[in-house]
């Protein structure tokens, strides 16, 4: 492919809407071009990227007999509304009506149009299991849209659904489907991590995300320094193990907590250890207040809450609610005398293990002294409703939880029967019996995979691709066009990688040496070769783009090196 007719449209200077390398890059290289806030178009190098990209996972779905699908972007809403998530999915569903008036939406994802079809389609247990996908755009109306790919509006995505008649049917498709992924971001070049994940607004339980790791990252993963544990920070767990309290029950108190707003305030006129102060956080989970107690060296994890009640909603309760059912403000709140039909309590289980808390006694500036658990409260419930904190013991108590930023690249589910018992998928079983068909669910964003891949590969000048993905496999360049010498010696050289397999670009523009050595590295093709003032002598230079050195060869024996070479390269 020859550079002067490739849509390239470079940039010397870094974009002012850009943050992030992968975003500053990709503008920077004529990689893609905004068209709207979170809407890109995607140039000649960035289309490429994502059909190799494409490839290596239709390869891969191939080694697990997924069948390749294409469904409408454009959705019924009644479909929606079958399955609940209409209502509760929130502001980012594109909503649209046709001309008569019906209710459509832009598709955030297509769980109930597959499942749909193969609810009309399959009626026994024979035809299962099946696991079916697709490659398609995807819109959700984000609220801040930024970093470029990473957080868009409209995106590219690779979705994929199994079909069971039991849960090991399940099981084994979760199974194939988390080997394949981990296969392709392998092939791809990330480095990555499958971490423990909230199933979120897609409904089911199990799930697992893959996170590439990097600085720019929105998530943050928890992970083990020395086992294989890792988590979202909103799943992540800290080592817990039930004790008996060491010190002795007392008398529960009355004390003055003056002019305290928070736990840090109770602590510091109480001249006790922040940890001691059971704070209590006030939520409406869907139609229900809901009370959270917990240490007050920790933060609550709202994600778990919400987990723990099935909640579609979950926010914190304002100011006016909380004072007409607890009598009190912010900072005096508590548990004890609540209406428990009104209001239910949940408790932090590290609550149990020690003795004698002060906590809020709904008067302002009033504490209860020596709360515990097990004698005070008799209508509560136990889970474990806090944040993780960095350095705390792992969960499966090997090492220490370390913490790095992350970019999520694809997400599992178990979905169970959450779609198939609401929308009519049911098949007969082997004793004829109908029964709910199980599903799972398993994405792929493509377009924020490229933007991760950027932000792993790249170094002050511009982008390393990994040759898996790379636009180009070889960048072939002229120093100058118009000597005939050069240009005679490109073509051979072009013909002869070309024949051996390789992707040629050939940089064949009338521009000065160091522009064409600038926007080299800026796109960032694996391997490099230089045509110029040793041409008479049939010599070329040859550099690989992640290193330094440049290495003079013979255009006599260019393929076998460029394989070499080539072969290094990851």
């Amino acid at each position: 492919m020859k550079q002067s007719k490739l849509f390239i449209p470079t940039e010397k200077e870094v974009p002012a809407e850009a943050q992030v390398k992968s975003h500053i890059f990709m503008l920077r290289g004529g990689f893609v071009r905004q068209v709207a806030g979170g809407i890109y178009a995607y140039l000649p190098l960035a289309d490429r990227i994502i059909n190799k990209i494409e490839t290596i996972i239709r390869q891969e779905m191939a080694e697990i007999s997924a069948n390749e699908m294409l469904m409408p972007e454009i959705i019924p809403a009644e479909l929606w509304k079958e399955s609940g998530r209409f209502y509760t999915y929130g502001p980012q569903m594109y909503q649209l009506k046709d001309r008569h008036d019906r209710d459509f939406i832009m598709a955030p994802t297509h769980e109930e149009t597959f499942t749909r079809i193969i609810s009309d389609e399959i009626k026994s247990y024979k035809k299962l299991p099946l696991i079916v996908y697709q490659i398609q755009q995807k819109f959700r109306d984000e609220l801040r849209p930024k970093n470029g790919l990473l957080r868009g509006r409209e995106f590219i995505m690779k979705d994929a659904y199994s079909f069971s008649a039991d849960s090991k049917g399940l099981d084994d498709a979760y199974d194939a489907m988390e080997s394949a992924y981990k296969k392709i971001f392998d092939r791809v070049g990330l480095n990555f991590r499958e971490i423990i994940a909230d199933a979120g607004a897609m409904g089911g339980k199990a799930s697992a995300e893959f996170q590439a790791i990097a600085a720019t990252g929105e998530d943050i993963i928890a992970y083990s320094d020395q086992g294989n544990y890792a988590a979202n920070i909103e799943m992540a767990e800290e080592f817990f193990e039930k004790k008996v309290p060491v010190e002795t029950a007392e008398k529960m108190v009355l004390v003055d907590t003056p002019n305290t707003k928070t736990a840090q305030d109770d602590a510091d006129y109480l001249k006790v250890a922040l940890h001691k102060i059971a704070k209590c956080i006030v939520f409406k989970a869907d139609n229900q207040l809901v009370t959270v107690l917990l240490p007050g060296d920790y933060e609550v994890n709202e994600t778990k809450v919400k987990n723990f009640l099935h909640a579609d909603k979950l926010i914190e309760a304002d100011a006016l609610t909380v004072f007409d059912r607890f009598s009190a403000h912010f900072g005096s709140l508590g548990p004890i005398g609540l209406d428990q039909d009104k209001i239910k309590i949940l408790a932090d289980r590290t609550l149990e293990n020690e003795s004698n808390w002060f906590v809020g006694a709904n008067q302002d500036g009033k504490h209860f002294a020596n709360f515990n658990l097990d004698r005070d409260l008799s209508n509560f419930e136990i889970g474990d409703f806090l944040t993780a904190k960095e350095g705390a013991v792992s969960p499966d108590g090997q090492g220490k939880l370390v913490f790095t930023k992350g970019i999520e690249i694809g997400h599992i589910f178990k979905l169970g029967t959450f779609y198939s018992s609401k929308m009519g998928g049911q098949i007969q079983n082997e004793k004829g019996k109908l029964t709910d068909i199980i599903m799972g669910s398993y994405g792929i964003g493509i377009s924020r995979l490229l933007s991760a891949i950027a932000e792993q590969s790249n170094d002050e000048n511009g982008f390393i691709w990994p040759k898996s993905v790379a636009p180009f496999d070889i960048h072939l360049i002229t120093m100058n066009t118009k000597d005939q010498l050069q240009n005679e010696l490109t073509e051979e050289i072009e013909t002869k990688l070309k024949t051996a397999g390789f992707d040629v670009l050939v940089d064949d523009r009338k521009e000065r040496p160091g522009v064409k050595f600038a926007d080299s590295d800026l796109i960032g093709i694996p391997l490099r070769i230089v045509v110029g003032r040793s041409a008479a002598e049939r010599k070329l230079e040859m550099k690989a783009r992640n290193e330094s050195e440049t290495t003079d060869i013979s255009a006599d024996d260019v393929v076998s090196y460029a394989k070499d070479k080539f072969n290094e390269l990851k």
